[in-house]
């Protein structure tokens, strides 16, 4: 889908091929008449979550929500959308939905599961139908009755409108096949966005790195036909209340080295990029949104392949602030690369919160699920903004994952300072977070999270807002934390 507009209009007044309408918690005395419901009735639609049924007759698509809550209303305008798809609908047209009358998250989260919901990556199609919905128009008549502050509705429109983008934006990133997307081409996206925004950008090739001292970065790179980039995007306006730095993890493409995955593993592997790719959408939504956050974005595009000069298990590396690292698995590349892209990042910049995003682990899938964020770090501030951003502003879930002293133990290595994986098949993901930690410095120890996305990064099956494929994680939360620390809101 390609736009979605509010309109000072009552829905009768404006015009569009269908309307959408979402039943919230099965109320059905609301905006129905009496043939509608019969006519539900008959079609044995029940207004569970996501539940959906086109009336053709009446020109009208019906989708369940199970509550007026920003996250059943985002999956419920999703779904809705995707309904129509191949009907031939052009324009549809809904009513605006809040829970409050002074609060438009609600209508936020709708308008942003409209452009979420209205994804397609089909750039390797070889047809391409033009039976979808190109715009939805949402008029100022809300569900409840609520009388809307026009301008507040109107910025909370334009917002979803930055997020929704953005995460679109990582997802075509993502989708794009291996050989299209190598680590220059991710530079090369990160030149594009600094033409079209004020934002800054420095990119180190392999002769930089080798002179910083990034040689875990550097082995991980080693077999591959495609050269490593290390990308900083900066953006930096005047007076700016916090500066954060964000590190991505951006494999264009992960084999697992000579430690080689099964066949069956390698599929998707394509979207080993999503933490760097994710940064550049953040910096993206940033700059459009104009906020008066200083942030600085640093994303290690680097590709893991098998050859005769791959690094391999037994080597010994010794990372950008000189601790060693002995290799057990070759397959455990993501935490080398951002180790190094870890101690750049907080040497080039002070910052008061570091973020680290990642599809790091298998570990965190088996652990939480596939659609949940794992959230570590050394101290609870950091985390419980994302945690807050994610479940309660972006829609996104997360959940916190603890360090212990006896997992870390775990790490030890005899010949080296630490290993690359664990001793034990336990507890990877926190692991793997212990791993980085050991490669952030002082200042930033108690301001630094590190988000584990390899179960929502990348989906085989379409939920909520999600499509199948690359589904954005952590753009939206991340710039709902953003906002919130622009706005100086304490953590919740």
């Amino acid at each position: 889908m390609k736009t979605i507009k509010f309109y000072e209009k009552l829905l009768n007044e404006i015009e569009a091929d269908i309307e959408i309408v979402i039943v919230v918690a099965k109320n059905f005395d609301q905006r129905f008449c009496d043939a509608e419901k019969e006519l539900l009735q008959e079609a044995g639609f029940s207004g569970d979550q996501d539940e959906t049924c086109l009336l053709a007759e009446r020109r009208k698509l019906f989708v369940g929500a199970d509550s007026i809550k920003s996250a059943d209303i985002r999956s419920a305008a999703a779904n809705a959308v995707r309904a129509l798809e191949g009907k031939g609908y052009r324009i549809a047209k809904m009513g605006a939905y809040m829970n409050h009358p002074s609060c438009t998250a609600t209508l936020r989260a709708q308008a942003e599961g409209l452009l979420l919901g209205g994804y397609r990556f089909e750039k390797y199609k070889s047809k391409h139908s033009d039976k979808h919905l190109h715009k939805v128009r949402i008029s100022l008549e809300e569900y409840n009755g609520f009388a809307l502050d026009i301008p507040a509705a109107q910025r909370a429109v334009d917002k979803a409108i930055v997020s929704a983008e953005a995460t679109n934006f990582v997802r075509d990133i993502v989708n794009t096949a291996p050989d299209d997307c190598i680590p220059e081409t991710m530079a090369e996206i990160a030149r594009d966005l600094t033409r079209q925004h004020k934002l800054g950008v420095e990119i180190l090739g392999p002769e930089e790195m080798e002179r910083e001292g990034m040689n875990a970065l550097l082995a991980v790179a080693r077999a591959s036909r495609h050269e490593p980039r290390l990308i900083h995007l900066s953006y930096t306006p005047e007076n700016p209340v916090a500066t954060v730095s964000l590190v991505g993890k951006g494999l264009t493409y992960d084999s697992g080295g000579l430690s080689l995955k099964p066949a069956d593993y390698m599929v998707t592997m394509k979207a080993d990029k999503s933490g760097g790719s994710a940064v550049l959408g953040i910096l993206k939504a940033v700059a459009e949104l104009h906020l008066p956050v200083e942030v600085h974005g640093f994303v290690g595009a680097v590709e893991n392949m098998i050859g005769g000069d791959a690094y391999k298990p037994d080597d010994v590396l010794r990372a950008k602030n000189g601790k060693t690292i002995e290799v057990r698995n070759t397959d455990a590349e993501g935490r080398l690369v951002l180790a190094d892209v870890l101690c750049y990042a907080q040497e080039k910049v002070r910052a008061d919160y570091l973020f680290d995003m990642a599809t790091l682990t298998g570990a965190c899938v088996v652990g939480v699920g596939q659609y949940t964020t794992g959230v570590m770090g050394f101290a609870p501030e950091p985390a419980q903004r994302v945690l807050y951003a994610a479940n309660t502003l972006a829609g996104e879930m997360a959940t916190k994952l603890d360090f212990n002293r006896f997992l870390r133990k775990t790490l030890k290595s005899e010949i080296a300072d630490i290993c690359n994986i664990s001793n034990t098949r336990y507890g990877g993901a926190i692991t793997a977070g212990m791993f980085l930690g050991e490669f952030i410095d002082e200042h930033h120890r108690e301001r630094w999270a590190h988000l584990d996305i390899a179960g929502p990064a990348f989906v085989e099956h379409p939920w909520g807002e999600n499509p199948h494929g690359a589904s954005g994680a952590g753009v939206r939360t991340i710039v709902r934390l953003l906002e919130k620390l622009a706005r100086g809101d304490e953590h919740k």
